[in-house]
């Protein structure tokens, strides 16, 4: 009979080692051994502390780090009434939010309820489930009753984001832009459209910042909310005006502000005439906003304006907010989100807009002008500093006003732990394709019949990463558009069976480059026939920018036709391919993988080189391992002799690089291991990010078994070396490894290597 120690058990389910921050780990279940520990007999021994010791639960099991996304469906998006089960969709995007940028694992909950005192009686007993409860998409004024009645019942945080997300993100932007024009909120005259549940949370936070509420004038469908209506809340008619005004025009003016969470249009340019100097317009109605932006900034070239729209400046997005706050209060165990720790994030938000935006940050967007003005109130959502910002914010001001259960002493170590969650390799993949959209460039497919390769190019095309070339019979692309449900509108597709001119006009050039390379006029014509050389010419005379293929070919075939025609970069000897490996412990990058099967140590050296100019183009500082199966002369033998070899060579072409080897995998990857054992090496400090491998052989191997069983994402391949940007996918690429790679294709495009 398998026995169980106590400690032993307790140890497993326990995810608080040291005192860090819950973070679930994940628990192998192999053995005998692991499934007594998971479950019976094992589990008893969590059941019996928590028993106990309630809070025990945040020890030994995941409630720390869960939380409940819950709605009724009756106020989804502008669609209104759709009920629980139409909600779904929303919910779930929540949760992926969640996750991305805080680290927060998900349970979405859709309740068929809509009695307010029986929702809230189904969701406080869900308590002892999460560690914390994101209301969304309930209707007004039930609204405010359910939060209410939460707040006073239960003892997680606990927010109804659909209020208070918008409410602290456009405070943080009303702060900043009443600071560039120079007024006091006390003093400002408001006019706001609508009256729901985010107008009304919006007007609430900004009287705590210190809004005369006498100064405001709310509109709702029916005309002016005044102290004559008998058909409001009571938290609306807090807000109810007692002057005469009765329609939008006479409240507009010499308005300083007005706020819009109603309806596309509803505000005409002329009303924006008659408001003060400098007037804020914060129009966020989605995904049409009360006035249309370009409209507005003409009509008053002093405006300064937000929207909820990503394509405009100043997008206020919820996204900015909700992950980081209940990050920050769910790691402090705080009983409820109280308006310090609303506040706390309103003025963490409004103070990092102001500090330099971050090169990254500038390269994500596409623009190295942004800096604290009348285009930039609010920080971007891809700025890597929100969780460290806002969560940390809104942990202090929790501990500050006492509704703490958990103290944070290391704050720089929490810190750490918050930058932990999200990854490197995650923000890499994000600048990437941020940068891509902020330029698109064309991309050729060759393989344009393809199914993946269709929706890869749909998915580019509608989320502006890139304009898509699709070369393929024009019948099959069209039938299998229809039998995908492919929206290709935007694509450019050429069959080129049906270009005989341009097949003889790329057929003469071909001849031209390669007519003492063995390649006749005749051979020309007919290997412009195949689509890969078609579509090599298109990006040799500038009539495509990047090109892709290799989905349904060998790497060998796929590469050749570029290589003839447009051939490799100055200085370039050799191309080479490397993969992106994306882990938790960041992005690694492996060369070389696909090309060069046996290379010599002086060819290592000229892949180290390439290698480290890509790394270095995604904006990371390249720490470079040469790899064998012996440390430092550790074995004998051709490989570890070639990769040593290389090692030296490299050293002294490369004098600057952070450079070592031969040395194993493992060893690379390991700096405690290094300083225990090799002080002496270059890469003791923080080990390698970037692996030479001594042939492509155990590079393919590598790369290969991390995607399939190491938990790692894998993008890639890159060819590097080229003299234009070609790339080749691996065979049989999944849709998402193909959009990855033309967002790299676009950058490469967009700048000739040069590091992002």
């Amino acid at each position: 009979m398998l026995k169980i120690n106590k400690q032993e058990a307790l140890d497993y389910h326990s995810q608080n080692p040291a005192g860090k921050i819950e973070v679930v780990p994940t628990k192998p279940v192999s053995t005998q051994l692991d499934l007594a520990l998971a479950y019976s007999p094992g589990v008893a021994e969590p059941c019996k502390a928590i028993a106990a010791n309630k809070d025990d639960v945040y020890k030994y099991t995941a409630k720390g780090n869960l939380v409940g996304v819950i709605s009724n469906g009756t106020a989804v998006l502008g669609l209104g009434n759709i009920g629980p089960d139409a909600s779904k969709p929303v919910m779930e995007g929540k949760g992926v939010l969640f996750k991305k940028f805080a680290g927060l694992d998900c349970f979405d909950i859709e309740i068929d309820c809509t009695d307010p005192e029986e929702f809230v009686r189904i969701v406080k007993s869900l308590e002892p489930t999460f560690g914390g409860i994101n209301l969304e998409d309930i209707k007004a004024p039930e609204c405010f009753v359910i939060e209410k009645a939460l707040r006073e019942q239960m003892t997680i945080p606990l927010m109804h984001d659909d209020q208070h997300g918008t409410a602290i993100i456009s405070s943080a932007a009303l702060l900043n832009a009443l600071e560039l024009v120079g007024k006091d909120i006390k003093d400002i005259k408001l006019v706001v459209s609508g009256a729901g549940a985010a107008a009304i949370s919006c007007l609430r936070l900004y009287r705590e910042l210190g809004l005369n509420v006498q100064n405001v004038t709310v509109f709702d469908k029916d005309g002016v909310i005044n102290q004559h209506r008998t058909d409001l809340a009571e938290l609306q008619m807090q807000f109810a005006t007692s002057s005469s005004v009765t329609t939008l025009a006479e409240a507009m003016e010499g308005a300083d502000v007005f706020l819009g969470l109603s309806a596309a249009n509803v505000l005409p340019p002329e009303l924006l005439l008659r408001m003060a100097d400098n007037p804020v317009v914060f129009a966020l109605a989605n995904p049409d906003p009360e006035i249309v932006y370009e409209l507005a900034v003409a009509t008053r070239p002093d405006i300064i304006m937000a929207t909820g729209r990503s394509d405009h400046p100043n997008q206020v997005n919820n996204v900015l907010g909700f992950p980081y706050i209940f990050r920050g209060a769910m790691d402090v165990r705080a009983t409820e989100i109280n308006e310090a720790m609303k506040l706390a994030a309103v003025q963490a938000l409004a103070e990092l807009a102001k500090e330099p935006v971050p090169d990254m940050v500038n390269k994500a967007y596409g623009d190295n002008t942004l800096a604290f003005g009348r285009n930039y109130l609010i920080p971007k959502p891809l700025d890597p500093r929100l969780i460290t910002t806002v969560s940390v914010a809104v942990a202090k001001a929790a501990i500050a006003s006492g509704v703490a259960r958990r103290e944070i002493t290391d704050w720089l170590a929490y810190e750490d732990e918050l930058r932990s969650r999200l990854g490197v390799n995650q923000k890499l993949m994000n600048r990437i394709t941020s940068a891509a959209k902020a330029n698109p460039k064309r991309v050729v497919f060759a393989e344009g019949d393809n199914y993946k390769i269709l929706k890869a190019a749909q998915i580019v095309y509608d989320e502006g990463i890139a304009l898509p070339i699709l070369l393929g019979n024009r019948k099959k692309i069209d039938a299998i558009a229809r039998a995908n449900s492919l929206d290709l509108e935007g694509c450019q597709i050429i069959d080129i069976l049906e270009e005989d001119a341009k097949r003889d006009e790329y057929a003469e050039l071909l001849f031209r480059k390669r007519q003492r390379r063995g390649i006749t006029l005749y051979e020309g014509r007919r290997l412009l026939r195949e689509r890969n050389y078609y579509a090599s010419m298109m990006v040799e005379t500038g009539e495509a920018d990047a090109f892709i293929t290799g989905l349904s070919k060998d790497y060998g075939k796929s590469i050749l036709p570029s290589l003839q025609v447009i051939g490799v970069d100055d200085g370039v000897k050799r191309v080479a391919g490397l993969y992106i490996i994306q882990h938790k412990k960041g992005p690694f990058f492996f060369a070389d993988t696909t090309v060069n099967i046996d290379p010599t140590a002086e060819e290592m050296v000229d892949i180290i080189g390439l290698a480290a100019r890509t790394v270095r183009f995604f904006d990371t500082e390249p720490r470079v391992a040469v790899l064998s199966y012996s440390n430092f002369g550790s074995n004998p033998g051709p490989l570890p002799d070639k990769a040593r070899l290389a090692t030296e060579l490299a050293k002294k072409r490369y004098p600057d690089l952070l450079l070592d080897g031969e040395m194993q995998a493992n060893t690379a990857l390991n700096p405690e291991l290094l300083r225990e054992q090799y002080p002496f090496s270059d890469l003791a400090q923080d080990g390698a990010n970037t692996l030479i491998f001594p042939n492509v052989v155990s590079g393919n191997i590598a790369y290969k078994v991390l995607q399939e069983i190491g938990g790692a994402e894998v993008i890639g391949p890159v060819l590097m070396g080229m003299r234009k940007p070609v790339h080749i996918l691996q065979l049989g690429a999944s849709v998402r490894e193909i959009v990855n790679m033309t967002a790299i294709a676009v950058v490469d495009a967009q700048t000739n290597r040069k590091p992002l």
